[in-house]
């Protein structure tokens, strides 16, 4: 006859099993966009990415001049890195880590690009921390289906059977790609490339990929698909910016996803503020009201009931949305924002708060399996 052991010893168990009790390692389910596009002169010998020019709406822009001026709202409290210098990169691997955060999405920009190259390090230093990588792809100059196969293609053909590539437990073990802007090329075309019997899928081949398109406004569900696509992100960390990213929607996202067989992935964000690039762009400008709108997004995707997370950004200082420390300081004819009552890593040990809540959500109901009451 089976019986029931004590609650006492039960829950005992399920602290102690692999899955609970390893609580220093970072959560897979947890993601956060990165970029690799940062240069400095002692690295690189130029700047890149810090002197960001100020963009007017139609025109050139002037570019900031580091290292006092730089184009962000926010100073590094890390000071300017390079994304192709170690110590950085391993400082900002610690960083992820000690955030909880098990998989960083790579921004690439395609082949020539900085983005590409610091693909290496990366690769390199990550699995020192147990973090695992997945690409975020940009729309690179010439970027449509056609080109977005080819880039696959080098991608996996570099790192395929590299042990740091992430695969998406949720979608049959495959490396994830997340797609930015994903509306600019037609479904129509996607589809060749995500759906299966043309001549051009993926599907079924060593480059078959979990797809994660951008979903930007009410009715986009023609568009995933029709074009294929194993999920969804929402990306921007500006609530109402579009219906994606209005955390209300989320609940109903991940309703439809879940019926079609999709993985729905929320976007949460600490803030945005990207007013020394866009001067013209007060309207999208979100303050992070000292934690309470990082905690209120955050907060939105747990009840939403979708499976995974992602994170705008760990370092995105252009748009303000990076949660990297950041510290006071002030130019002339400038003061920079900062965390205000907050430390400057503030933003990573919040991260880790609810990447620990993230987790209680999945180890619940193991939990509530195993504590039941002792019954004779």
């Amino acid at each position: 006859m089976v019986r029931w052991l004590p609650v006492s010893v039960l829950c005992i168990l399920v602290v102690l099993s692999p899955a609970i009790a390893r609580a220093d390692m970072p959560c897979p389910d947890a993601h956060v966009f990165y970029y690799g596009w940062y240069g400095n002169p002692e690295t690189d010998g130029q700047w890149r990415h810090w002197d960001h020019p100020t963009l007017p709406r139609q025109g050139a822009g002037t570019p900031h001049t580091p290292p006092e001026d730089i184009g962000a709202n926010y100073y590094p409290g890390d000071g300017l890195c390079s994304s192709l210098n170690r110590d950085d990169v391993t400082r900002q691997m610690k960083q992820i880590k000690d955030a909880g955060i098990g998989v960083l999405a790579a921004s690439w920009w395609g082949k020539d690009d900085i983005s590409d190259q610091s693909l290496a390090l990366l690769f390199e230093i990550a699995p020192e921390y147990s973090i695992q990588i997945c690409f975020h792809i940009e729309p690179f100059p010439g970027r449509n289906a056609e080109t977005t196969r080819a880039a696959l293609v080098y991608l996996l053909d570099c790192y395929g059977d590299h042990p740091a590539l992430y695969r998406c437990s949720q979608s049959g073990n495959r490396p994830l790609i997340y797609l930015y802007d994903s509306y600019l090329t037609p479904a129509e075309d996607w589809a060749g490339l995500f759906q299966s019997g043309d001549k051009q899928s993926i599907r079924g081949t060593k480059y078959d990929v979990a797809a994660i398109a951008l979903w930007v406004k009410k009715n986009e569900q023609g568009f995933m698909l029709r074009g294929g696509f194993d999920g969804f992100y929402t990306y921007f960390a500006t609530d109402r910016f579009t219906y994606g990213s209005t955390p209300s929607n989320w609940p109903q996202l991940a309703a439809w996803a879940k019926e079609k067989g999709l993985i729905f992935i929320p976007s949460v964000g600490p803030g945005y503020i990207d007013t020394r690039i866009r001067p013209w762009n007060n309207a999208n400008t979100r303050a992070r009201e000292d934690g309470a709108y990082y905690d209120r997004m955050f907060e939105s995707a747990l009840k939403s009931g979708a499976p995974l997370v992602s994170i705008t950004s760990f370092n995105e200082w252009h748009e303000g949305t990076q949660i990297e420390p950041a510290v006071p300081k002030t130019i002339e004819g400038y003061q920079y924002e900062d965390y205000g009552v907050r430390s400057p890593i503030y933003y990573l040990e919040r991260t880790l708060y609810w990447i620990q809540r993230w987790k209680e959500k999945e180890n619940n109901t193991c939990a509530w399996l195993f504590c039941r009451p002792s019954l004779s």
